[in-house]
């Protein structure tokens, strides 16, 4: 196998194998893509579960974290940056270090990229919003999809991708949105 073959990012095709193989249930729904949390509203259809948002972040000593909130949830940068113990100030990733790391697109991150990230380079977050939920609702490493599993099998897959999450109560963070 070349090594273009076994670096190449999974695909939905494959992360749905993936589950399967670990044993973990899943059902998706198929929509119009989806680029923002409003988007994801009308597209979705009536899901049960946690709706999510996805922040791709990093500081300027190029640590990496995805931080997956409620879709509800306002996420003060200044306030996660303290809490997180970031170097300056928190930014978006690029899509390059998006696509390098987990093997997405903007508008497509989600908690399952890491099954992208081989080298271990991002840290991930986890609202304890979200796993307060029975399901969890996902993209499959594409927009135009929504995956829903089980809140544990998502905790389930993380760590066995070597992505164990900081779960943090973002109910609790103190919020200075204007």
């Amino acid at each position: 196998m070349s090594d273009e073959q076994t670096t190449r990012p999974l695909t939905d095709t494959d992360l749905y194998a993936k589950l399967d193989a670990m044993g973990i249930a899943h059902e998706t729904v198929e929509h119009e893509p989806a680029y923002t949390v409003t988007d994801a509203k009308h597209l979705r259809g009536e899901l049960d579960g946690a709706h999510i948002k996805n922040l791709f972040l990093r500081d300027k000593k190029k640590n990496i974290w995805l931080v997956t909130v409620l879709e509800e949830r306002d996420v003060d940068l200044k306030q996660l940056r303290g809490v997180l113990g970031a170097k300056g100030n928190l930014s978006f990733g690029s899509p390059e270090l998006l696509m390098d790391c987990l093997g997405v697109i903007p508008g497509s991150v989600t908690p399952l990229g890491v099954v992208n990230d081989h080298d271990g380079r991002v840290n991930v977050v986890l609202d304890k919003g979200v796993i307060d939920h029975a399901l969890a609702n996902v993209h499959p490493l594409r927009n135009d999809r929504t995956t829903q599993i089980a809140s544990q099998d998502l905790l389930k897959l993380l760590e066995a991708e070597n992505h164990p999450p900081l779960i943090l109560d973002f109910a609790d963070l103190p919020s200075q949105t204007a």
